[in-house]
């Protein structure tokens, strides 16, 4: 026996109470006995003297059968007394939990729900008609977790649940990813997409503290959620799509493959979307080919947006390689799968690309597939931009024998090519026409013909035109200004740029980094460059960046005044502005530098860019063998002119001039192995 310890009242000696079996002398207890126990030997509570008597005799000894149902009852009311006086708060759990935040009571009550104070009826009517002051009454004593579990639980309406949880964060309710994950398996099983889509989507825009990974896994702890927890990860990928969390969308994306959640065309094509929006071009190429190893059924959209993807960087036969999978999976491409890679090729420019882009208008035409007025407003542009408006005018009939009317677009790009291959009367007569045919003139109509003039050096005619764009409805904007401002510039009348300028600034249309260039290249042409160094200041003053264009200006006039020792200190200055200088930016320094006879300078230089990831090229090449040439190193420029051969790459006219004159005409043949023959004939 042992006596009674702390708080007992006393030194009453404990009985012989235990088994080992759960039976107290022999007899079963009911488990809800077993109940008061847990105060009294809980990890948060000292264990009294009795409790520790009843843990030894559990732990040591059987008690004979024989003993009377009378000596049980006796035995179990002491016990029963002694707990209540060593621990009368012994039912309320230990105060060290932490409580959520209550909506409408401040009493702690257990995190748990109950079921026998909940009444689900009449919460969710009170729920389904917004009576939100009497579900706070009724509801005072619970925690918003609570009732949410409590609502789970019961299986409640998902949609009313749901109304409850956005009601309840509109007061700034706690929340967690379980209830999350939870509420959205619950609307899923119901099929009520729309609302999930709706709740998502504010989920997404709201959530920044829940990562991908931890919805993912908190989504698979419900192994029989399966196809639950797959239309919830598409929807998430769709809403991260839309809301443009473009890497939580792709990172979504990757784990559902992981977990062999299968996804939608529809949240598929969203993320491609995106991705190409943020020029993530190399993830549009993988996103494509999973969706192809998953099987996940393109249609014409997703093929079109890969394929716009990667025509904007470039990757013609990628994207025609795209376009035979189209046809292979029994997509037919349609109009627009044509434009984009027409469009393509004219953003490459050059005669086999433009060659490439009008036999897709061929292939167009035999697929039965008509072009539309944008197909031929590409082509046409194209050829304009590749200086070859002949062909650009046999397009502009083409589409007229089509019965297609030529638009605004079409015509602004006919007079723009007019007016760079310096055609002005027939550029004026083409506007001419618009107007008879009904289609007023744009503003990019005026910058054309004003860009047309001011290459003609008809400054006068110019400014006539700038000053009738108001009388016709129209505002200039930033390029007509600028276009003016270098007529002005490149004729050496600096004083009407300036007046030009201040005008711009008037108006409220603010210069940018052209209408600067435009201004600093005028005042270099008169040698002006400490003037120019202070416009380079007042732009960054202004929070207008310079760019490689503008430091190439400066750079060039400081060579040709003989100061590359200065050119090159712009040059390092264009590094810690984050800029990347180009090969035309090394190219003039290294001819700045051999023009001062300073070759081994030159030869630092262009390592120097080539260890910056940019080989030299064939101007390199032509600015290094005249350099040579120059100091009368013949032989060291013809091993310069093997070494440009032995490369690959080609020699042009400059290369041929060079040789002619800086070589053979001073009586030196260069050995090139028959490589000048090729120059000369081509």
């Amino acid at each position: 026996m042992v006596s009674g310890g702390e708080g007992s009242g006393g030194s009453t000696a404990a009985p012989d109470i235990g088994m080992d079996d759960g039976t107290f002398f022999g007899v079963h207890v009911e488990p809800a006995l077993d109940i008061k126990f847990k105060p009294l030997i809980g990890k948060h509570r000292r264990p009294s003297a009795l409790s520790n008597v009843g843990i030894q005799h559990f732990r040591r000894k059987a008690v004979p059968p024989s003993i009377s149902i009378s000596s049980i009852t006796i035995m179990l009311k002491l016990l029963s007394s002694s707990s209540s006086r060593l621990h009368p708060r012994a039912h309320i759990q230990p105060h060290h939990q932490t409580h959520p935040i209550r909506l409408c009571s401040t009493i702690p009550v257990s995190g748990n729900p109950t079921s026998n104070s909940f009444n689900l009826p009449l919460v969710s009517d009170l729920i389904a008609n917004q009576r939100w002051s009497e579900l706070k009454t009724h509801l005072k004593h619970s925690t918003f977790i609570t009732v949410l579990h409590q609502l789970l639980d019961f299986r409640a309406d998902p949609e009313l649940i749901r109304r409850y949880l956005n009601w309840a964060q509109a007061h700034n309710a706690p929340t967690n990813i379980e209830i999350t994950c939870k509420l959205l398996q619950a609307l899923s099983n119901a099929k009520k997409y729309p609302k999930m889509r709706a709740f998502l989507d504010d989920f997404v825009k709201r959530n920044e503290k829940h990562s991908v990974s931890s919805i993912f896994h908190m989504l698979s702890l419900s192994g029989s959620q399966f196809y639950a927890n797959s239309v919830i990860i598409d929807m998430l990928v769709l809403a991260y799509a839309k809301n443009s969390k473009t890497n939580l969308g792709l990172e979504a994306f990757q784990r559902a493959g992981d977990y062999g959640y299968r996804l939608s065309t529809l949240s598929c094509n969203a993320l491609l979307s995106a991705l190409v929006k943020e020029n993530e071009f190399g993830y549009v190429e993988f996103v494509y080919k999973e969706m192809i190893r998953r099987r996940i059924a393109a249609d014409l959209y997703s093929f079109n947006i890969v394929i716009n993807g990667l025509c904007k960087v470039g990757k013609l036969n990628k994207a025609k390689d795209v376009m035979d999978d189209m046809k292979a999976w029994g997509v037919a491409p349609n109009v627009v799968t044509y434009n984009t890679i027409i469009g393509g090729y004219c953003k490459l420019g050059g005669l086999g690309k433009m060659h490439k882009a009008d036999a897709m208008l061929k292939e167009m035409v035999v697929s039965n597939i008509c072009p539309s007025e944008t197909t031929f407003n590409i082509l046409i542009d194209g050829f304009c931009k590749d200086d070859d408006v002949a062909a650009a005018f046999k397009v502009f009939e083409e589409m007229r024998r089509e019965g297609l009317k030529p638009n605004v677009v079409t015509y602004n790009s006919l007079i723009n090519g007019l007016c760079c291959d310096g055609r002005l009367e027939e550029a004026c007569g083409l506007r001419d026409e618009m107007l008879g045919v009904g289609l007023k003139p744009q503003i990019a109509t005026y910058n054309a013909l004003i860009n047309g003039f001011c290459k003609k050096k008809m400054l006068k005619e110019a400014r006539e035109l700038f000053d009738t764009i108001c009388e016709r409805g129209l505002v200039a904007n930033v390029k007509t200004f600028n276009t003016l401002i270098d007529g002005y510039c490149k004729n050496e009348m600096e004083e009407e740029a300036y007046v030009l300028h201040n005008m711009m600034i008037e108006r409220r249309v603010f210069p940018n980094t052209s209408t600067f260039n435009c201004l600093i290249a005028g005042l270099l042409t008169k040698g002006n460059i400490e003037t120019a160094k202070k416009f380079l200041q007042q732009m960054e003053a202004k929070g207008v960046k310079a760019d490689c264009i503008t430091y190439d200006i400066l750079l060039d006039a400081l060579c040709k005044n003989g100061e590359p020792r200065k050119a090159e200190r712009l040059l390092n200055e264009m590094f810690t502005k984050g800029l990347s200088p180009r090969h035309v930016t090394y190219n003039t320094l290294m001819d700045g530098y051999c023009r001062e006879g300073n070759l081994k300078a030159a030869l630092n230089l262009r390592a120097r860019m080539e260890k910056e990831g940019k080989r030299a090229n064939i101007a390199t090449y032509n600015v290094l063998i005249k350099g040579y040439c120059m100091q009368d190193k013949l032989v060291d420029a013809n091993e310069l002119l093997n070494e440009m051969l032995e490369k690959g790459l080609i020699p042009n006219r400059t290369t041929y001039e060079i040789v002619k004159v800086e070589m053979m005409d001073k009586g030196f043949v260069p050995d090139i192995d028959g490589h000048l023959h090729n120059i000369s004939s081509s």
